[in-house]
C-alpha cells in the first residue's frame, strides 16, 4: 500500500439506551486482540479528550463499541463482544457488559442481514461474550424491518421510540465469583485515603450484571441530591470514592482494578422523585448523568436484600414476588422489574427492562493502514 493510505471498515453507528458507538461485524475486526484493539483506539480517536481524530464522543458514555457475531452456541443467535474505551486512555476493556449497548444488537444484526425478521417482532437470544452471560431481546419489526419510532421513552435519551425488550437470563456474579462476592450482603471498612483522615462505613457489594459497590452518600458526607457537575468538581470526595474503590476490590476478589472500569460506585439516597431510591454513579471515577441498565438492575436486587445498605432507605411498593424497582438517577429514573423466588424471596430469578434504539449512520470508520492494513 503506498504510503498514507487508510484501511475503511464497514460499521453502523448506534445508539443503544442512553449510549452510543460503532457496530462492527467480528469477522470485519482482526482476529488478533492487540491489533483489533489498536484498530479500536483508532477508529474512535483515542487517547485524546476530544477524541478529535475518530469517531468518539468525547465521553466515556459515548466512546464504546459492539462486536457481533453469529453464535454456535446451542440454542443462541447471537453473540456480543462489548468494548469500553476512554477518551483521554489507550485502553480497551472488554471486561464488563453494557446493557445500554446491549439493547442496539438485534437491531444491528437485523440491519446488516445477519439475521431474519421473524415477523410483527422478532425476539433473539444473545450471549455477551464479556461475562458469559445470556439474555432474549425482542425488537419491533412490523413489515419485515426494524422500526424505530414508537411511543417508549427512557430517561436520558431525548424523544420517543419502539421498544426494545430485554429479559436477562442469569445475571448473578458477571465478573465477580456471585452476586455477592464478599460473601456477606452488608461489608463495614475503614478506608485510608492519601492526605485525608480515614473513614469508616457501610458498603454492599455486589454484581447482579455489574460489579457495584453500594454506599449511602451521607456517609461521605454528601446528600446524594448533588449535581453532576458539583460531584465532579468535588476533588477530595472524588479521592474517597477511588481510595474506598481500590480496597474493597481486593474484598471482592478483583484484585487491583486501578487500570479498570469496575467496579462502578453507585452513591444512595432516600427517593425524591416518587421512585425507590435516589443514585448518582460514578464509572468509575466520572459522575454520569444516568444509570446503566446492568447497574440498574445491581441496585434493584440491593433494594429487595434485607440488610443490604439500601435497607431503611429504599422505598419500596410492597411484599410481592413481582417488584418494580424504580431507580432514580440525575436525568430521571430507570424502572426494573425484578422476579424474586418464591422460596427465598431474597433471591432475584429474573429481571426485564425495556430500552430503546437507533441507527444513526451506516458506512466506513478509516483507520491509518500503518494500524492495520485490513489483513487477518
Amino acid at each position: 500500500m503506498p504510503p498514507g493510505s487508510q484501511t475503511a471498515i464497514p460499521c453502523l453507528l448506534m445508539r443503544g439506551g442512553t449510549s452510543k458507538g460503532p457496530f462492527f461485524r467480528a469477522e470485519d475486526l482482526p482476529q488478533e486482540v492487540a491489533t483489533r484493539d489498536r484498530v479500536l483506539l483508532a477508529a474512535l480517536g483515542s487517547p485524546d479528550l476530544r477524541q478529535i481524530d475518530g469517531i468518539g464522543g468525547a465521553h466515556p458514555l459515548t466512546s464504546k463499541v459492539g462486536i457481533v457475531s453469529l453464535s454456535q452456541v446451542a440454542g443462541v443467535d447471537l453473540e456480543f463482544l462489548f468494548a469500553q474505551l476512554q477518551p483521554d486512555k489507550d485502553t480497551v476493556d472488554t471486561t464488563p457488559n453494557c446493557g445500554n449497548m446491549l439493547a442496539a444488537v438485534v437491531p444491528f444484526a437485523l440491519e446488516t442481514g445477519m439475521v431474519q425478521a421473524q415477523g410483527d417482532s422478532t425476539t433473539l437470544r444473545v450471549l455477551t461474550r464479556n461475562t458469559g452471560m445470556q439474555c432474549d431481546i425482542t425488537v419491533d419489526t412490523r413489515g419485515g424491518v426494524v422500526q424505530y419510532d414508537g411511543s417508549a421513552r427512557i430517561d436520558g435519551a431525548p424523544g420517543t421510540s419502539a421498544p426494545v425488550t430485554i429479559n436477562f437470563l442469569d445475571t448473578a456474579g458477571s465478573v465477580c465469583a456471585g452476586l455477592l462476592p464478599t460473601g456477606q450482603v452488608l461489608d463495614r471498612v475503614t478506608v485510608n485515603v492519601p492526605g485525608q483522615a480515614p473513614f469508616t462505613l457501610d458498603v454492599t457489594c455486589i454484581d447482579n450484571g455489574m460489579p457495584l459497590v453500594i454506599f449511602k452518600a451521607i456517609d461521605l458526607g454528601c446528600t446524594g441530591y448533588e449535581s453532576v457537575a458539583e460531584l465532579n468538581a468535588d476533588g477530595p470526595l472524588k479521592a474517597r470514592i477511588e481510595a474506598l474503590r481500590l480496597q474493597v476490590s481486593v474484598l471482592m476478589g478483583l484484585g487491583d482494578v486501578s487500570n479498570k472500569n469496575y467496579p462502578k460506585m453507585t452513591l444512595i439516597a432516600p427517593p425524591r422523585a416518587g421512585g425507590a431510591l435516589s443514585t448518582r454513579s460514578f464509572i468509575p471515577h466520572v459522575c454520569h448523568d444516568v444509570i446503566g441498565v446492568l447497574a440498574a438492575v445491581t441496585v434493584g436486587t440491593a433494594c429487595v436484600m434485607p440488610g443490604s445498605v439500601c435497607d431503611g432507605v429504599a422505598r419500596l411498593p410492597g411484599a410481592s414476588l413481582e417488584q418494580t424497582v424504580s431507580v432514580e438517577h440525575p436525568t430521571g429514573e430507570f424502572s426494573v422489574a425484578l422476579g424474586l423466588d418464591p422460596i427465598q424471596p431474597q433471591n432475584v430469578i429474573r429481571a426485564a427492562l425495556l430500552r430503546t434504539a437507533r441507527l444513526l449512520m451506516r458506512g466506513e470508520v478509516m483507520v491509518p493502514a500503518s494500524v492495520w492494513d485490513g489483513r487477518q
